[in-house]
């Protein structure tokens, strides 16, 4: 049962890690975007900026949404406590 475990906390993490790093690419694309836009200016830059609101970050905001539950779940899995405060003993 805990090698099992083991392997599917393992493919979560694969998954997390790669999801995470794919939206943070696409958030700095989303930026060059922008950064395009300014540069050519006009009704295409418009037009850029539009694309990329309803288009792009509804996508990078449900996958990014999707990723953290599943770094939730491996934490939990996992038995990490890394979003829990440790009690120190004064000894």
């Amino acid at each position: 049962m805990k090698k099992n475990v083991n392997g599917l906390i393992r493919a979560i993490e694969m998954v997390y890690g790669y999801g995470i790093m794919a939206c943070l690419f696409g958030g700095g694309l989303t930026f060059l975007g922008y950064l395009a836009a300014i540069i050519i200016g006009g009704e295409a830059a418009t037009e850029i900026c539009v694309f990329i609101y309803k288009t792009i970050f509804p996508i990078l905001i449900y996958a990014s949404t999707v990723l953290v539950l599943l770094g939730l779940l491996k934490m939990y899995l996992s038995g990490d406590t890394a979003l829990s405060i440790k009690k120190t003993s004064n000894k």
